[in-house]
């Protein structure tokens, strides 16, 4: 077994946190190696979601699909994305990891495929259904799986990549299916990712193990691993009632926080390129490519603000301040960039304030789930962080569609995609203000441990 360092942080007031560090460097090579290829997975995962709005022209161009159609396809994938982000604690305990998310990515390459074979609106809305079904439990299991080899005090890194693979998604994926899209056409992008989710699985379950901080789901005989060191980790701390967890006011402000911000990103990924192409009069090609922008932005705001806050909270930092207040002040200014869209007629200037004020909310996603992981016992990660997750995608669930509508109704496409982006901008800057005045783990992580025998609490 590796030499463990453990460090309990004072300065919180909390019952200690752990922040145990491997004193061995092969084993945090390892660390790093494999939330590298979950982080893949998670590319993957995200090029699925985004690759409906790089052929949401090309197939309105080919079968007759209007922007309301469009939406309601890319609303009804969040409907079951909801329903199955509620399977992930069942899944933690059913499957080992590395079974649950190989299971996880053979559904989503087949999703792929049924579009190819017969191109019509029903299969589209099936296709699409079965993969939000199939994606739902994955955040929650991929988080969990990513913690399982970082101490708490340094998770935000972590989860910062693993929300960045959205971002790297379009950084670097969707300017790839673009350009397969335009050259080869829709179905070859769909061809594309199916294979890239079964050589995934491959080079998975020739890597994967379980890591030390989290105790993980259905163990396979034999899978013993000189790095469990769970006693270290407190994942055999007793769990608490779920509604404990559930109804703490940083979960539901949290919550209410990063569903606006997740409705602003499923309206990024079903309708930016729309709007860079029949908004702001861009071509295909660059509307695919500059896909890319808001990405790049969100994905270096995220690194920096997760970087900086975990070196800070291992040095006495409260969680509140670098997990709540933060991340909630980026998503206050996001919303005061996104009123002001409709008053902007410069496309190079839309597409500026676009890309700030996405990328200035999107650091709630890898400092929130931090947060929520704090609060509940180690062993019940995968459900909380699956029920939080699966709540947040309730955004997705009504903004697609709903943009869609708005823009069949206004005056041009230009001022229906301006009007969407700036009612997010309203009602993510009300549920900042929420999440500043309620959300505060530290105090939260005591209350629902509040019956635990004296002894029990994570060390």
């Amino acid at each position: 077994m590796p030499t463990i360092k453990a460090r309990s942080d004072a300065a919180s007031g909390d019952a200690p946190v752990t922040d145990a560090v491997p004193a061995d460097g092969a084993l945090r090579r390892r660390a790093w190696g494999l939330t590298s290829l979950l982080v893949a997975l998670y590319v993957v995962n995200y090029a699925d979601k985004a690759v409906l709005g790089i052929i949401a022209q090309p197939l309105a161009d080919e079968l007759g699909f209007n922007s309301s159609q469009i939406g309601l396809v890319g609303s009804l994938f969040f409907l079951t994305f909801t329903i199955g982000g509620f399977f992930a604690g069942a899944l933690n305990r059913w499957l080992s990891l590395r079974w649950a998310l190989v299971i996880l990515a053979v559904c989503w390459a087949a999703a792929m495929l049924p579009m190819v074979a017969v191109a019509a609106f029903s299969v589209l809305i099936v296709s699409r259904l079965f993969l939000g079904f199939a994606e739902g439990p994955s955040s929650a299991l991929l988080h969990t799986a990513a913690y399982s080899w970082h101490p708490p005090a340094r998770r935000a890194l972590p989860g910062a990549l693993l929300a960045g693979a959205a971002s790297i998604a379009k950084i670097a994926i969707a300017p790839i299916l673009a350009v397969i899209t335009v050259n080869l056409g829709w179905r070859a992008a769909l061809i594309t990712l199916s294979v890239a989710g079964l050589l995934w699985c491959v080079v998975w379950l020739a890597t994967w193990k379980d890591g030390p901080y989290i105790a993980g789901g259905k163990q396979p005989k034999g899978s013993g691993d000189s790095t469990s060191v769970t006693s270290v980790s407190g994942a055999d701390e007793p769990a608490v009632p779920w509604v404990r967890i559930f109804t703490t006011r940083t979960f539901i402000s949290a919550a209410l926080l990063v569903m606006s911000v997740y409705a602003l990103v499923t309206v990024v990924l079903t309708w930016l390129p729309s709007y860079f192409e029949k908004g702001l009069g861009y071509s295909r090609l660059e509307a695919g490519s500059m896909f890319a922008l808001p990405s790049i932005v969100g994905l270096a705001m995220m690194l920096v603000t997760s970087v900086v806050g975990d070196r800070l909270i291992s040095r006495g930092a409260t969680s509140r301040k670098l997990r709540v207040i933060v991340p909630s002040t980026g998503v206050l200014v996001a919303g005061v960039l996104l009123v002001t869209l409709p008053a902007i007629s410069t496309p190079a200037l839309a597409v500026l304030v676009v890309s700030l004020g996405y990328g200035c909310a999107t650091s709630v996603f890898p400092l929130f789930n931090a947060a929520i992981s704090e609060i509940c016992p180690p062993r019940q990660t995968a459900g909380t962080l699956g029920v939080f997750l699966a709540i947040i995608a309730i955004g997705g669930l009504v903004a697609p569609y709903a943009t869609g509508v708005i823009v069949d109704n206004a005056s041009t496409p230009a001022a229906g995609y301006a009007t969407s982006f700036q009612i997010i901008g309203i009602v993510a800057s009300v549920c900042a203000v929420l999440a500043l005045v309620f959300a505060n783990p530290e105090r939260d992580k005591v209350l629902v441990r509040r019956d635990l025998p004296v002894g029990a609490h994570a060390t």
